[in-house]
């Protein structure tokens, strides 16, 4: 894609326990792994970032634990929790009804009307 699209209010949190969903990662890490599985469309700003990692581990849907990063720094690692998987679930569902009626509203024809 060629620009980075703006983040819908709420959708921040929804896409930081995806990301680590598929494995692991550091502060940073998340990051790169939006944009990455965003198509480079989402680009989310470290000053967003961290507060809702910690939003998030306090809320206990996401886990911390120390580790080494790839270039041998000490980093906090964070992980989803059980509660974290579900509210993951439950999100992605309530987003996908949304986009599934947006998109059946943006598709209708002055025929259908």
């Amino acid at each position: 894609m060629g620009k980075t699209a703006d983040l819908l209010p709420g959708t921040l949190d929804m896409l930081i326990l995806k990301a680590v969903s598929l494995k692991p990662l550091h502060g940073y890490g998340v990051l790169v792994r939006i944009r990455q599985i965003s198509d480079d469309a989402l680009e989310i700003p470290q000053g967003s970032l961290y507060p809702a990692l910690y939003r998030l581990e306090h809320q206990e849907l996401i886990a911390a634990e120390w580790g080494q990063s790839e270039n041998n720094r000490r980093a906090k690692f964070y992980k989803l929790t059980p509660a974290g998987r579900r509210r993951l679930r439950e999100e992605t569902a309530g987003w996908n009804r949304l986009a599934t009626a947006i998109a059946a509203a943006l598709n209708t024809t002055s025929e259908e009307v």
